[in-house]
């Protein structure tokens, strides 16, 4: 009984237990619930309310829109005697010119006083009127939108006193009198600026020469102290130049407040006077502020600036010791110095073009991006040939193909190395002209360099004869060799040598080579060379074949040595020649 009364106990207190968690769940569940409806009620009635709060922002914005009323000035003589409302058909800006029109019209009318001005009432419009004229209506509406409260009536007798003093200064200041008065005042002002603008600029003058006197050292100190990275001329130049501009900033000033005092003495410039500041300081004003928010980024462009200059500057001295032989590289020559620091300054410079580009007022606009891509353009088809100039310059710079003073030969001109430059390469042609060849037709032809190996082994000239078969070959090549010994010039060693090229149909080829050391004399001892052959030939009476053969002449096609010289050879001349020449045989 007992285990079954445990068992049976131990059965209901299980069956509370679920029923209490059951009951706890559900109350769970509804807490939740509850939770969930009021968020969402408070969701929507914070939506309700943003959404009145905008309805009645949107309306009093649009209630405060149209009180707002646009209003235009009515302006005689340049001063602003009151502002008149519009219409949508009568704009305010064209009633105010018309009112200012029938104001001026009254004034000049001299028959018309100042007291003839009254006020016409009618049902819904005050009327000002000048005897029979009308000059402009006040109407409630004008009222309102000058002040809460103001009558008609009141506003069209304010406008009535402002008008009749109008009058009143418009024929005061065009009197004779008054006139002559203001152009004395202009003339005094005149000789006042004149007077003021001459004492700024010999002031200017003794400022500069003061703090050239008094400063010189410390400047010079400066350039010193920075190893003349920073010079004393540009230390010098900032000087005068921040001087001259705040010079010139003064006379500017002193010349806007004269423009501005002497054109408000004459009613017709008056309006110009009061317009000054808008034609002249407003847009100067914008500059400035545009100038002032743009100063942080020009700031970053000056660094940037300076620290490219300095580079440039180290990158010079850098390659100019390379170039004096002070640093030396291996496989690096000393000629290549100046074409490597123009590439090295040209990838410093992009490069700081390519940093600054971003902080530069405008970069980002439409039309700055416009202007870049025309000009890349442009540049783009321009500058093909340029390109491929410039390229071939440095190119021939590295490929050490000649050098200054070198005879080459380009295609079908030859000429002495006048300047290499980026572009072009100036000769001096043997006929004394200069030659101007563009680097791509250089790179681009077959380059003869008759100097780079004639200091070191000799540059071999090269002469050819034609000679019948019945001459020996070794009697041909010692007088070959005879005329290049009697020729001037040439080089002993190595000794002059003949090649015999070909075997013709009537003659022998014979080739003479000889050595020299001065290219740029080439031709002139050729010239020497092929007398001493002529002379040679004719000494031992063997004829030439060159350049063709047909059959043998009844006499051999030699100078006698007895017509040597005959005339108009200069027969003392020649004669010493041939004593030389002899003694040289001999």
């Amino acid at each position: 009984m007992q285990f079954a009364g445990e068992s049976g106990s131990l059965t209901f207190a299980q069956a509370v237990r679920k029923q209490v968690f059951a009951r706890g769940r559900v109350a769970r569940r509804s807490a939740i619930l509850l939770l969930l409806a009021v968020v969402a009620g408070v969701v929507r009635c914070g939506a309700a309310l943003a959404q009145s709060e905008g309805s009645e922002g949107k309306d009093a914005s649009f209630i405060a829109s149209e009180r707002e009323t646009v209003t235009a000035p009515v302006v005689v003589d340049g001063r602003v005697l009151f502002r008149v409302r519009g219409v949508t058909a009568f704009p305010a800006s064209e009633r105010a010119a018309t009112i200012a029109q029938r104001i001026r019209a009254v004034a000049e009318d001299g028959a018309i006083p100042p007291s003839a001005l009254r006020l016409v009432a009618n049902e819904h419009w005050t009327e000002i009127v000048a005897g029979e004229n009308s000059v402009m209506a006040v109407f409630d509406a004008d009222a309102a939108a000058e002040a809460p409260g103001l009558s008609r009536q009141a506003l069209a007798q304010i406008y009535l006193k402002k008008i009749a003093s109008a009058v009143e200064a418009y024929r005061a200041e065009r009197s004779p009198e008054q006139l002559a008065r203001n152009a004395v005042l202009a003339g005094a002002w005149t000789l006042l600026l004149v007077v003021a603008l001459f004492i700024l600029f010999r002031s200017l003058r003794w400022i500069v020469v003061r703090i050239e006197r008094r400063y010189h050292s410390a400047i010079e100190h400066i350039e010193s102290g920075t190893f003349r990275l920073i010079s004393a001329g540009s230390i010098w130049l900032a000087i005068r130049f921040t001087i001259r501009f705040l010079t010139l900033f003064a006379a500017l000033a002193l010349f806007y407040a004269y423009l501005h005092i002497v054109l408000d003495f004459f009613p017709w410039t008056r309006g110009l006077s009061a317009n000054l500041r808008a034609l002249t300081v407003a847009p100067l004003l914008v500059l400035a502020n545009e100038l002032v928010a743009a100063i942080p980024r020009l700031l970053i462009i000056f660094v940037i600036i300076v620290v490219a200059r300095y580079i440039i500057r180290l990158a010079r001295f850098f390659f100019s010791a390379i170039e004096n032989g002070t640093i030396k590289f291996s496989g690096f020559e000393a000629e290549w110095s100046k074409p490597t620091y123009n590439i090295v300054r040209v990838l410093i410079i992009a490069f700081a073009a390519m940093v600054s580009y971003p902080y530069i007022p405008g970069s980002q606009s439409a039309a700055f991006k416009g202007i870049s891509i025309f000009l890349g353009v442009l540049f783009s088809l321009g500058s093909s040939s340029l390109l491929a100039n410039i390229i071939a310059g440095y190119t021939m710079a590295y490929r050490r193909a000649f050098h200054v003073g070198d005879r080459i030969q380009v295609g079908d001109l030859m000429g002495d190395v006048a300047q290499i430059g980026l572009m072009v390469t100036h000769l001096s042609s043997i006929k004394n002209e200069e030659l101007v060849v563009p680097n791509s037709l250089i790179l681009n032809s077959n380059v003869i360099n008759y100097t780079s190996l004639a200091r070191e082994r000799g540059l071999i000239l090269h002469t050819t004869v034609g000679i019948g078969y019945e001459t020996p070959w070794r009697q041909v090549e010692a007088m070959l060799l005879m005329a290049a010994q009697r020729t001037t010039g040439l080089l002993r060693e190595p000794p002059p040598f003949v090649l015999q090229q070909s075997l013709g149909d009537y003659a022998v080829t014979y080739q003479l080579n000889v050595f020299c050391d001065k290219p740029g004399e080439m031709f002139k001892l050729y010239t020497e060379l092929h007398r001493n052959v002529l002379d040679v030939f004719n000494e031992y009476n063997v004829q030439i074949m060159t350049p063709s053969y047909i059959a043998d002449p009844p006499q051999p096609k030699v100078v006698p040595r007895g017509l040597w010289f005959a005339q108009p050879a200069e027969e003392q001349k020649l004669s010493n020649e041939n004593v030389s020449l002899h003694n040289r045989r001999s």
